[in-house]
This record gives C-alpha cells, structure tokens and sequence, in this order.
C-alpha cells in the first residue's frame, strides 16, 4: 500500500510561495524565507525549479527533461525523483 506523501510520477507538484530565487553563473540558487536556508539547486535542478512554478506532474518533467538532455530514461526518472524527494523533505514544493 502507498503512504499518501509517498510521491509518484503521476504526483502534481509545484513550488512553495516564499522563496528569493537567482540565478548566479547559469546555476540557481534559492533562499527559503520560511526555513532561514540558502539552497544552491544547481543547473538541472534550477531547471526543475522553473518547470514546477505552475502545477505538473513529475511525469511531465521527467518528459521535458529528457526531450532536452541525451540521458537515459530510468536514471532520468531517479535523479528527478530523488531531487524532488529533497525539496519535499525541506517543505520547498507541494503537491496533489
């Protein structure tokens, strides 16, 4: 049985309003207001940032990602999963 956190592919999530987000030498760095943390989100993960500003599946980013990157499907999905399991972890995105 799935816990009802638990996020899957098809989980809609977007981002948490309260953030200072900027962008330094094409990597993102963010500044949680709410949690008093400095988070450096990286390239790809700046990217992932920008493409949940709005609700989407995670499905959907793992798409677009992959139409933009040479990256093998299955290590796509982990690292996307990964990733979006640590912002959910630091209260920085919600989801459906």
């Amino acid at each position: 049985m799935q816990k009802q956190n638990e996020l899957t592919s098809y989980s809609v999530i977007f981002q948490q309003p309260g953030h200072i987000v900027s962008d330094m030498n094409g990597e993102k760095v963010m500044l949680s207001i709410e949690n008093g943390k400095y988070y450096n989100l990286g390239t790809i993960g700046g990217e992932i940032w920008s493409l949940i500003e709005k609700p989407v599946t995670i499905e959907a980013v793992i798409n677009e990602l992959e139409s933009r990157y040479e990256v093998d499907r299955s290590r796509c999905e982990m690292e996307v999963m990964d990733f979006v399991n640590e912002l959910m972890k630091e209260n920085l995105i919600q989801h459906e």
